[in-house]
């Protein structure tokens, strides 16, 4: 098994990584969260299988990662960040928490309203939220973009909030706060899990959620 060892380096970390980000998913999410070719990241997790780091999941078509690929996951982690700044991504970090505590109460005022479940009925009311975000993306959008010019695997962010931002705006009411669907708020989990991670915070002594 030693001689497998070798497949966290180059673009497999992309795979690795956006999976532990996700915890379970579909070949099809993880090619769409890195931007590489669907075909690049089969080859990924069957290397990270062979090299008991992953598991495919037949019942639910689902990927994740083994025990010892979540254990290996900080060691190739780390030599991903070795040449980063992360001070410098640290400063601007401090900006996304902000538009993160908003984007929290805006999905709140989208999920509920008067405190009963939002049945969406009101097109007066959801435009009002929808405009919301789409202030909040134009926020967002340049700090992501930003931090992406200092640690670069982060730029497939920056369409993919635009795609979904898009989506919601189109009617597409699930891609606000949809599970599992790529929406909006599937999207700005894995940018906030993505940047906690690579920066060794603890989630819950930060009490960012």
């Amino acid at each position: 098994m030693s001689s497998e060892r070798n497949v966290t380096h180059d673009a497999r970390f992309l795979t690795h990584h956006a999976l532990r980000i996700k915890g379970f998913a579909k070949s099809e999410t993880l090619a769409e969260m890195t931007a590489l070719g669907h075909a690049e990241v089969e080859s990924h997790l069957a290397d990270l299988a062979a090299a008991e780091w992953a598991m495919f999941r037949e019942a639910r078509a689902l990927w994740q990662l083994t025990p010892a690929g979540k254990a290996e996951h900080p060691k190739v982690l780390a030599c991903d960040v070795a040449s980063v700044d992360l001070d410098a991504l640290r400063v601007h970090y401090h900006g996304f928490l902000e538009l993160n505590t908003a984007f929290k109460e805006l999905c709140g005022d989208w999920q509920l309203r008067d405190g009963a479940p939002n049945d969406h009925s009101d097109a007066s009311y959801d435009q009002k939220v929808v405009a919301r975000l789409v202030d909040l993306h134009g926020d967002t959008a340049p700090v992501v973009t930003t931090m992406s010019g200092i640690l670069g695997r982060l730029s497939p962010y920056v369409p993919r909030l635009a795609s979904t931002c898009d989506a919601v705006v189109a009617g597409r009411t699930n891609m606000f706060t949809g599970v599992m669907c790529g929406s909006f708020h599937d999207v700005w989990m894995e940018l906030h899990e993505d940047l906690i991670l690579s920066q060794g915070i603890d989630r819950a002594k930060e009490g960012s959620f």
